[in-house]
C-alpha cells in the first residue's frame, strides 16, 4: 500500500477499492495541510486521536477523538493540529476517482501547487 511523508506529517493507505479508499492521516503538532477541494471524491474523516482543527468551505470546527467531519466533492477544507499532541485521522475516500493528483491546492504553507 502507498504511504508519503510530506511537510505536515505523513499518511498511508489502509485500503483501497473500487470507488473508495482508507487512510490513516497523522499530522504533526502545529502544522496544517493545504486548504485544497477535489474534482472527483468526498471525504469522511473520523479523528482516532488528538483534536483536529477543521475548515470546510469556510466554516471552521474542532473535532474530537470518535467525531466525523464530512467533505462534498468540490468544498474547500483543510485539516489542522493547533495542539501539541500528534492528530491521527482515518479518512475515507469516495468516488469515481480517489488518485492523489486530484487535488487543486487553494493555500499552501510550503509553496506547493495543484
Amino acid at each position: 500500500m502507498e504511504s508519503e511523508t510530506r511537510p505536515w506529517g505523513s499518511w498511508h493507505v489502509l485500503d483501497e477499492g473500487d470507488g473508495y479508499k482508507v487512510k490513516r492521516i497523522v499530522v504533526s503538532p502545529h502544522s496544517r495541510l493545504s486548504y485544497q477541494y477535489h474534482h472527483h471524491r468526498a471525504e469522511h474523516w473520523i479523528v482516532a486521536s488528538g483534536k483536529a482543527t477543521c475548515v470546510i468551505d469556510g466554516e471552521t470546527r474542532v473535532a474530537a477523538p470518535g467525531e466525523c467531519v464530512e467533505v462534498e466533492i468540490g468544498q474547500p477544507h483543510r485539516i489542522s493540529n493547533e495542539q501539541d499532541q500528534t492528530l491521527v485521522i482515518i479518512e475515507v475516500q469516495r468516488g469515481e476517482y480517489t488518485g492523489e493528483d486530484d487535488i487543486v491546492r487553494l493555500e499552501d504553507d510550503y509553496g506547493r501547487s495543484d
